[in-house]
């Protein structure tokens, strides 16, 4: 269990955004740390080993201690941001990898997070039995990612897996799109880009923690549950959050969709010059990410209404700055 003293973890992709928070829990446990990745971490804490290491090639890794649990954070993640096959080959390649590690090492437990890119695109509404369907690199990638490490578990009714599909998770470090709204209310506007009513699932990241941390704690061998928070949240309920709470001045703008749609056409040749602007990640804000954590309601974890307390969580953490 993640709670557990006593215990050896090692952590894959520990110097990112949930690596970090979750290096920092397991270390704040008195549980011994084994942190590898191939950037720099964002923070050294005592008593946490940290290794440079490519998840793609573990055949000559030693991790220096008995290992209890294996978590999976590492990926090439960014979308659109990366060429094809960058994505098939951390993605694929480090499950691959790992799983190799974990019989070496006789692990018997890996907690993985995928995503929730495996089910693509799509307005419909997406629980844990939605069939996947993929259509970006990225998802065919965590979702192949996901089969080489059920097929691991799979061979030896002593492993246990941990599968989470994070909708958006945010909090201090995430760098990402809360981060970018949050900057643009405290500048005093907010533009909704063709629609305010985009469903857009999301987690705080020490929420995502918590749940991970329960997941891992449960009898069964396999478990598999999206991270998100089960009220469905609207761009525009999320913005308006963020104002009542601390940006009350902010001003909204709506663009009409067809503006959008313009602006994607118009900006793809930029995408191909290496400008940092994509037509995806234009169109990305207009469309929904509608998912529901059926797992934890049933499990009794998805409580309603947490946002609120998350973005205060955020400030307080973050010193009212949202970074």
């Amino acid at each position: 269990m993640i709670g557990e003293t006593s215990r050896n973890a090692l952590v894959f992709g520990g110097s990112g955004f949930i690596g970090t928070h979750l290096v920092r829990r397991l270390a704040a446990e008195g549980q011994h740390v084994v942190s590898v990745d191939i950037r720099p971490p964002r923070e050294r804490l005592d008593g946490v080993s940290y290794l440079h290491g490519d998840v793609r090639d573990l055949s000559a890794f030693d991790p220096g201690m008995r290992i209890d649990r294996i978590y999976n954070l590492a990926a090439v993640h960014t979308t659109p941001g990366h060429p094809a096959h960058e994505y098939y080959e951390t993605n694929i390649l480090g499950a691959t990898a790992i799983a190799a590690l974990a019989r070496r090492l006789g692990i018997r437990e890996i907690v993985f997070t995928s995503s929730i890119s495996v089910y693509g695109p799509g307005e419909e509404t997406k629980r844990e039995d939605t069939p996947p369907a993929p259509e970006s690199p990225y998802g065919w990638s965590k979702y192949m990612a996901e089969r080489i490490q059920r097929d691991w578990m799979e061979e030896d009714e002593s492993r246990r897996l941990v599968i989470c599909r994070p909708a958006v998770i945010f909090g201090p470090g995430e760098g990402g799109n809360f981060t970018r709204m949050a900057k643009l209310l405290k500048k005093g506007f907010f533009i909704y880009p063709g629609r305010k009513d985009t469903i857009k699932a999301c987690f705080y990241v020490e929420d995502l923690l918590d749940a991970l941390e329960f997941a891992a704690r449960q009898p069964e061998r396999f478990v598999l549950f999206n991270g998100c928070y089960p009220d469905r949240y609207t761009l525009e309920e999320i913005v308006e959050t963020f104002r009542a709470q601390h940006m009350r001045g902010a001003k909204t703008f709506l663009v009409p969709r067809g503006v959008v749609t313009l602006a994607a056409t118009l900006l793809r040749p930029f995408s191909v010059m290496g400008l940092g602007i994509h037509p995806d990640r234009v169109m990305k804000l207009v469309r929904s990410t509608d998912v529901v954590p059926v797992w934890l309601e049933t499990a009794g974890r998805a409580a309603e209404g947490k946002l609120p307390s998350a973005i205060e969580r955020w400030n307080a953490q973050s010193g009212g700055r949202f970074v």
